[in-house]
């Protein structure tokens, strides 16, 4: 942690920012690996009482679609830019916001990059009027804020899209609830308005998803599940997940949000999203 301490005292100085990749390189053989330097982050976080954006250090993320901003004096324009705003354009002091417009219809939250740049090439932000925002798998502080306040200025209706399976049931969960390492900051970091779109483990019979795409679970998948039924939070206000997610361990398959194109490339974009929304099939 003495290393990762050294490192923000230089960004505060400086006046700088860094993603945690760029943390991590800045001394590989001390940090080992950027699991370390999450811990070291939220260590640090946690001791001062503070969300990492304060920091000056921030992971990357991506949005496209229907939204401009001005932050920091920077315009931010994702209708000419889609799929490639990232953490540079969104990443700094959410304090400095000083204007936001969409004409968006709702907000897409993608839990990997690679689902993120399908819906890209598909033009499913023209074509479907919305905003797409992905943390590229376990969001950090600053995405979670930065959704936090599109909520609470656009108004929209936000859903999530998940790989079927522990972890990604467990990134829905922290965008609903925030993290348990920082409860202390829940109220601007969580958005209990977030539906989860999918991917349920019941799709994989209603889209007809191939056996070669099913996965069985594995022993650290399961105690990875059972370990998150037992958190009190989801029986009292997110019941349905949580049944979900029993069905999930009781049929010990996994699937990824790509599997649902293994018959039809189109089919997530054209299909599986347009539909689940328009028919309210989400949770």
């Amino acid at each position: 942690m003495l290393r990762a301490l050294q490192i923000i005292q230089l960004l505060l100085q400086q006046n700088r920012h860094a993603s945690m990749r760029d943390v991590y390189y800045t001394d590989p053989a001390v940090f080992l690996d950027q699991a370390t330097v999450a811990r070291a982050i939220n260590d640090v976080c946690i001791y001062f009482q503070c969300s990492r954006h304060n920091l000056n250090v921030v992971c990357s993320r991506l949005v496209m679609g229907w939204l401009r901003f001005i932050e920091s004096g920077r315009n931010v324009d994702c209708t000419r830019n889609i799929g490639t705003v990232s953490s540079n354009e969104v990443n700094k002091s959410f304090q400095i916001f000083v204007y936001i417009m969409s004409l968006a219809k709702y907000i897409l939250v993608v839990e990997k990059e690679t689902v993120f740049q399908r819906l890209s090439n598909d033009g499913f932000c023209e074509k479907n009027h919305c905003i797409i925002l992905s943390g590229r798998g376990y969001p950090d502080v600053s995405t979670r804020r930065f959704l936090r306040i599109l909520i609470d200025v656009l108004k929209l209706p936000t859903y999530a899209l998940v790989d079927s399976d522990p972890y990604g049931f467990d990134i829905l969960a922290t965008y609903r609830f925030g993290s348990m390492q920082m409860a202390y900051d829940a109220k601007v970091l969580s958005a209990p308005e977030i539906r989860w779109l999918g991917a349920f483990p019941s799709d994989c019979e209603t889209f007809n998803i191939p056996d070669r795409c099913l996965i069985p679970m594995t022993e650290k998948d399961r105690r990875k599940a059972e370990a998150m039924l037992k958190r009190c939070y989801l029986q009292k206000h997110a019941p349905e997940w949580r049944y979900q997610l029993r069905m999930m361990l009781i049929k010990g398959i996994k699937f990824e949000i790509e599997a649902i194109s293994a018959l039809s490339f189109s089919l997530l974009s054209q299909e599986y999203i347009p539909s689940k929304i328009r028919d309210g099939l989400y949770i």
